[in-house]
């Protein structure tokens, strides 16, 4: 099989100059609350995009994947692109050149070849790993900062371009991340604490098959819920601004779980909002107390602790958020019939993957149930490989000459 740097120089006709990488990642806790600007808990996997390429003399970007499923793309960078369709593959290259262009007014292009074996629409932020290795390319060729956080800030803000309005966490933890580590990571100003992931601890990822493409038609489900989100702060905050409750305004879901303890807020929320509103609500409060608690099972290597923080939170996507499926709580059951301290549906939902919480000791189990109870009884023991894995976490993107 030809590397990376071979199949750009069959393709260009001259070897490439840089190589970038960025990782996908699996969240482990902290989920639909980022774009709340609520702390979540992930980490980056030892899957990643990888891009050779060479900076052209013009505005030029043209972009190869070696998947045959993504055809070869070009266009000209300018503070307003037009975008492709929706679900082209090629808008996740084009939102970083925008973003960068409109901010920082680059225009130097590249020619590239990307390769990538971050499974694709599975909940392990494929797409945010495209927008970072592209952008981390072309903010080095124009001598933009490319420190991590300040260009992950930019990042995120780049990827609402493909029309989904997400958070930050994916683009802060590829960009951020250091080996063996986990982070907490908080927005607004964004910092990221990196905790050390016990040695024993094993996070399986396992994909349910089902496609979870936020790109496409779930897109409008996704947003729907950080609209949700926004309108039951909104009521959450005129009410206790009008009651007196808080000596000061709380605006945002920080403001607000900074001010009143969560058992509080959800008691006062099933006073105040109704139907979907108040369900939405209760899983940003409730999952946000469980990413500050997850931190410190994991600093006192509390694995089954940790686990239950798993189960309560695949519960609440499931019945509060409405984006769990039948295929990821069959994972989860499975998972925990093997052994698992604690397993949930990582990503957006709507299908994709779990990451279950397994120790040493028992990681053997699990993953022999997982097979047996699930991949094969499904008959989708093909490329398990790519299907079911231990995660590693690993450090966060970077770029190198070659």
């Amino acid at each position: 099989m030809s590397t990376l740097e071979e199949v750009f120089e069959e393709t260009y006709g001259s070897p490439p100059t840089l190589l970038v990488r960025a990782p996908g990642r699996v969240n482990l806790i902290g989920e639909h609350i980022d774009y709340n600007g609520l702390p979540v808990f992930p980490m980056a996997l030892q899957h990643e995009v990888r891009l050779a390429l060479r900076p052209r003399d013009d505005e030029t970007v043209r972009l190869h994947s070696n998947d045959q499923r993504f055809p070869p793309i070009h266009f000209e960078i300018e503070p307003a692109i037009e975008p492709w369709k929706k679900g082209s593959w090629g808008n996740y290259a084009k939102a970083p050149a925008q973003e960068l262009a409109e901010r920082f007014g680059i225009w130097q292009g590249f020619d590239g070849v990307l390769e990538s074996d971050i499974p694709v629409a599975a909940g392990l932020s494929s797409s945010s790993a495209i927008v970072n290795a592209v952008g981390l390319a072309l903010a080095h060729i124009s001598e933009v900062s490319t420190e991590p956080r300040s260009l992950a800030a930019v990042m995120a803000d780049a990827e609402r371009y493909v029309g989904t309005q997400g958070g930050g966490m994916d683009q802060a933890i590829s960009l951020g991340a250091r080996d063996r580590c986990a982070a907490k990571i908080t927005f607004h100003p964004l910092r990221l604490r990196h905790v050390v992931v016990p040695d024993d601890w094993c996070f399986i990822v396992a994909d349910s098959g089902d496609v979870a493409e936020k790109s496409g038609a779930l897109q409008a489900a996704y947003n729907l819920r950080r609209k949700e989100c926004d309108e039951a702060l909104r009521v959450m905050t005129a009410h206790l601004a009008t009651e007196k409750i808080t000596a000061q305004l709380c605006m945002s879901y920080p403001d607000l779980c900074g001010t009143i303890d969560a058992e509080t807020l959800i008691k006062i929320s099933e006073q105040v909002l109704q139907g979907s509103l108040l369900r939405r609500f209760r899983h940003a409060v409730t999952e946000a107390a469980r990413v500050d608690e997850a931190v410190d099972r994991m600093l006192a290597a509390d694995v089954h602790g940790f686990g239950a923080l798993m189960d309560a939170s695949h519960a609440s996507l499931k019945t509060d958020y409405h984006v769990s499926t039948a295929a990821l709580d069959e994972l989860v059951a499975v998972a925990k019939e093997g052994g698992a301290a604690g397993a949930r549906l990582t990503g957006a939902g709507f299908g994709g993957c779990v990451v279950v919480l397994a120790s040493r000791w028992t990681v053997g189990e699990v993953l022999e149930t997982l097979v047996t109870e699930y991949f094969e009884r499904r008959h989708q023991a093909e490329r398990l490989e790519e299907r079911l894995f231990v995660a590693v976490p690993c450090r966060g993107a970077s770029i190198r000459e070659i």
